[in-house]
This record gives C-alpha cells, structure tokens and sequence, in this order.
C-alpha cells in the first residue's frame, strides 16, 4: 500500500496548534499508490491514537464533529457578519451587505426589479412565462425582502434571520481533492419560528479550496484534523472559538471558510448558496421552494465592480416534467434515455449508495417540496409507456427486482423535494424505506432541545439515522487511514452530491 507523509504527535493544546500546524507544510509532499488511501496519524489522536499510530481508532461525535447547533456557538455566526466579509473581500467600491441581501431577493421579482442584476423573467418560454434552463421559474413573494432590513433589531426583528447550524460536509470532497468538501452556515427567518406561512431558510454551502492540491487528499488533512479535534473539546467555549476562527479567520494555511472564492465564483466554480422559500403569499396550495444561487464577481483590470447573487438550476434535480409520458418538451426523450443508464445506481441494495448522476441540462431552476411539478411518480403516471417498458428491460437485465415505480421513486430520493418531504417515509422497494425529514427541514428553525444544560436547535430522524452515520465513517476513515476512494474523478467521498 502506497503510503502517504504521516502526521504528527499527539492532541495539542489550542495555543500551540498553530504552531504545529505551520511546521507541517514543511513535510515533503508523498502519493498514494495504492487504496485505502493512508494520510497520516492523526495529530489530535482524539480516541488514544489511532491512525496508523498503535492506538484505538478515532471515533467521532457526530454532535460536535459533523453538526453544530447549540445557541451560545451559533450567535457568533450572524448573516450580517456573513454578508460583511463577502463583500469587503469582493473589493466592489461602496458595497454594502444590506444592497447584497437587497440585490438577491430582487431577483424573485419581475425586471426591471429594484436593484440591477438578474430577475424573474429574464428568461421566458414561448407564452411569455418566466423559465430557467427552459423549466418553469416562479416569481415568487419572497422578492419583498428587497425592501427590509434584516439586520436591525436583533433579537425581535421579524426579518432577521437566525443561525441554525453549522455543518461538516467533507463528505463532499471529490475523489480527486479538487476542494475539501462544504462547511456550510444555515439560517432561518425568525418569523418562521411561530408563523408556518412566514418560515424561509438559507443555507451557505461554501466549498473550501484544498490548500495543498498537489497532495491530492492528504492536502484536505488539517480541515479534517480540525473538525476531528472537536470530538475531544469539552468546553462550549473553546469549540465556539475554534469554529468562529475557522469560518471566519482561516486556520494555519487555510483560508477562511466565509470567502467570496468559495460561494461559485472562485476558479472551480465549487459552492453555493440554496434557499429554502415559503413565504409565498399568492399561491394555492402553498409551496415550499427550493432555490440555488451563485454569488459571482464582475472584474476587469484588477478592478472589481460587481458582486451579485445569481440564480442557478438547482444540481441534482431534473424537472419533474420530463418524466410524464406524454411530454413534449425537446429534452424529455434525452432525459428518458439518460434514465434508464442511472438504473444500476439507483437500484443500490443500500439507502447511501442510491444515486442519480444526469447533466445539467435536465436540472430544474425550483425543487418544489409540494405539489406535482417535482413528484416523479406522479408526473409518470400509471399507464403503460416506452419509459416504463425500458425501466423495466434494465431491471431484468441486471436482475433486481425492484419495479419501474421503485427506480423513480428513489430517483425522487436524491433531489432536493424528495429528501426534503416528498420522499419522507417512502417505501423504495429491496426492503428499503427513506428516513423522514423534520416536515421541510433537516435542522428545525422551530425546534430546541436542552441536552447537557445547553439549548440546540433539533436534527431530523434522516441526519441522526442515516445521513450523519455515513458522513461520521469517512470522517473516522480519513483519520484511520482506511478511507478507499470513489472511483470517479467527482464522486464524492460520501457517495451523495448534494445533501
């Protein structure tokens, strides 16, 4: 087995961490050659040693090392501080977070809008109807946030929205280390927290840039030692100021987490930030919105001069419409044939391993939580048809015994809606059933528990159950020299390319 350079002593005090870690860059750079893929003894050595070091194996906490929600580490998070340093990094001249929050929300509006930039409607369809990438992209009454002011009155501001979580997704990571995975912020609108019709969430999906690319994954080894050496620290405090450093500071050689590179606009384009919308106020039924956003620079001559939030298709999620038999559509017949290629992947015999990889060009620009737009199985009917007939033809050529509406429904699975409500507590066929979010959301802008004595926003059934389990043993492998990589150049480490 090809061994990569080890890593170094045992669990360090905080204030010799940086120390430490600035002597590690120094270790001459070593490949791989061979999986599992060795990266080193883990330097916190949380379990007693671990990582090729003669000791127990690391073990993590999910609670500390995976998801972050107590009350007292989340207040240092405020979306002002977010947005703040957005933009002071952007360099554009007289910029403002509160003209940033302005400018993101204008785009549910119709143009001209209030603010330049991208707007509801830029893109229409043969009845003049607002699309994005052809699919239908509703205007929606979350635009009216391009007038309030988020930031004032803390604490009693309806429109304020509250940090909620902090997330570890290295799980994330391609196989080819091209980033180390997304460390994301989630916020919810304090209105939501006792109005259902007033609830909008917006999660911050940053992709960290791998500091030593040329090392391939051993160069992602201090984010990772650092959100392992969490698993160790007792004190809230200590845990909050090592998070707030990270995201917001960088640690030894790596760039904070909060940086305008890290949100879509930096060389790989890796990052994003998606909403979670329900204050649509016109609407029946009500709908639950799902929506991506890139935040993107304009530069010319070294000089910056626009910084914008701008609407995307949200990745992993194929517009429900080209699964209805009768569609027209001119992509519904390439969707069709991409589809039935996802058979093997999608009849996994495991919930973690279910998988759907189809080309942007299929990807909806709104995952709706409700309604029929984004329910597969609905939009495909129970008739006969040519897409039930070739799903059922690569079944029986791999033979599974899943049927055509078992493939469609775990298809349903990997987007947005379906893990988000569609698919709660579906049955998939092969003895498997998807775990059930907390209604809407996997972390509750609504809900807090006491554990220890300390207030935390509550976790869904599907993180606790499945998802976390999964993110918890590449973490643990990582350190324990054990992790095997995917075999795709962009296949994640987790297995899963978006939740």
């Amino acid at each position: 087995m090809g061994q990569l350079c080890p890593g170094s002593g045992q669990h360090l005090a905080t204030s010799a961490r940086a120390a430490i870690a600035a002597a590690l860059t120094l270790l001459p750079a070593c490949v791989a050659t061979d999986e599992p893929v060795a990266l080193g003894e883990h330097r916190a050595a949380v379990a007693g040693g671990g990582g090729g070091g003669g000791g127990p194996d690391f073990v993590a906490d999910p609670r500390r090392s995976l998801v972050v929600t107590e009350l007292p580490i989340l207040e240092r998070f405020p979306l002002e501080r977010v947005l703040d340093q957005l933009v002071a990094q952007s360099g554009v001249p007289d910029l403002t977070a509160l003209d940033l929050f302005h400018q993101w929300w204008d785009t549910q509006n119709l143009a001209p809008g209030l603010y330049p930039g991208p707007h509801c409607g830029d893109e229409v369809d043969d009845f003049e109807q607002p699309t994005l990438n052809t699919f239908p992209y509703t205007c929606r009454a979350e635009g009216a946030q391009a007038t309030v002011d988020p930031f004032a009155d803390p604490g009693t501001n309806p429109d304020e929205y509250v940090p909620i979580g902090l997330f570890n997704r290295f799980d994330l990571t391609p196989s080819d280390a091209s980033n180390c995975g997304e460390y994301r912020i989630v916020y919810g609108k304090r209105s939501g927290q006792t109005i259902t019709t007033e609830r909008n969430l917006v999660i911050f999906e940053m992709a960290l840039a791998n500091p030593h690319p040329q090392q391939g994954l051993k160069g992602c080894r201090k984010i990772v030692n650092f959100w392992a050496d969490l698993t160790a620290e007792d004190d809230l405090e200590a845990r909050a100021d090592e998070l707030e450093e990270f995201y917001f500071d960088g640690i030894p050689s790596v760039s904070p987490v909060v940086h305008v590179d890290h949100l879509g606009g930096g060389p790989t384009g890796a990052g994003q930030i998606r909403t979670n919308q329900f204050l649509q106020t016109d609407a029946s039924p009500r709908v639950w919105s799902l929506r991506e956003f890139k935040l993107l620079r304009t530069c010319a001559g070294g000089a910056c001069t626009k910084l914008e939030m701008v609407p995307q298709t949200v990745k992993g999620n194929p517009y429900g419409g080209l699964f209805d038999p009768t569609s027209v559509h001119p992509r519904a017949a390439a969707l069709r044939d991409a589809f039935v290629a996802q058979v093997p992947a999608l009849a996994a015999a495991e919930l973690a391993k279910i998988d759907l990889d189809l080309p942007d060009t299929f990807n909806t620009g709104q995952a709706q939580a409700n309604g029929l737009e984004n329910n597969y199985l609905a939009q495909l009917g129970t008739s006969a048809s040519p897409l039930r007939t070739a799903l059922q033809a690569k079944l029986t050529a791999i033979g599974s015994t899943l049927t055509p509406d078992d493939v469609v429904a775990r298809a349903m699975t990997t987007t947005c809606a379906g893990c988000h409500r569609l698919s709660n507590s579906a049955p998939l066929g092969g003895g498997l059933t998807w775990p059930s979010a907390l209604g809407f959301v996997h972390v509750s802008d609504r809900e807090l528990e006491v554990v220890d004595g300390v207030s935390r926003w509550r976790i869904s059934d599907a993180l606790v159950n499945a998802f976390l389990p999964v993110r918890k043993k590449v973490l643990e492998d990582y350190i324990n020299n054990k992790l095997v990589k995917p075999p795709k150049p962009k296949d994640t480490l987790g297995g899963k390319r978006v939740h």
